[in-house]
């Protein structure tokens, strides 16, 4: 069976809770990290190199960062609907939507949080303004990012203004997904 690596209150809950939506035979199990805090520690137990969550073990397998383990999963378990398979509509857009937040919302957010900025970084990822101008012309069309089917790059993509409302950008496009969002995440 495999193996969810994942600490409450962390990145990793955006992946129990889609171990739950898919109704996946996934054991999760609870590991402590270090925490922004002070508190916390690498937890032994934890097999990911780093001592990060989520870490996805599936036998030989070993996956980690969101946006892979979400493809691995939503692949593994079609039924649940939360991610276009390979050679369906809308699997370009589903992938990039979960690339982009990797390769570019979570850096801006991190970087924006920390109150850091370079001409290298605008050059290259943009500033927030333009991936708020991204996310609010992809919901245009809505309710989500692939239009009205929800999937889990909507979960991704609206995880950290979850965890810090403060950070939403005031386009009520964006405050109207993150909500329905977090209503179907709900248990």
């Amino acid at each position: 069976m495999p193996v969810l690596y994942h600490a409450p209150q962390s990145r990793s809950d955006t992946i129990a809770t889609l171990v739950r939506m898919l109704e996946a035979n996934v054991e999760i199990r609870e590991v402590s990290i270090p925490r922004q805090d002070g508190s916390g520690q690498p937890d032994p137990a934890n097999p990911h190199p780093e001592k990060k969550v989520p870490y996805l073990v599936d036998g030989a397998e070993t996956l980690r960062e969101r946006g892979a383990i979400i493809v691995y999963l939503t692949d593994a378990y079609p039924d649940a609907k939360l991610g276009p398979l390979p050679g369906e509509v809308g699997r370009g857009a589903y992938l990039s939507w979960l690339f982009y937040y990797q390769g570019v919302m979570e850096p801006l957010i991190l970087l924006h949080w920390a109150q850091l900025s370079h001409p290298a970084v605008t050059a290259s990822l943009r500033d927030i303004d333009t991936m708020t101008a991204r996310l609010t012309e992809a919901l245009d069309p809505g309710p989500y990012l692939l239009g009205d089917r929800f999937t889990a790059a909507d979960m991704l993509c609206s995880s950290p203004f979850h965890w810090f409302p403060d950070l939403m950008p005031e386009a009520p496009a964006i405050r109207d997904w993150v909500a329905r969002c977090a209503e179907r995440m709900q248990p």
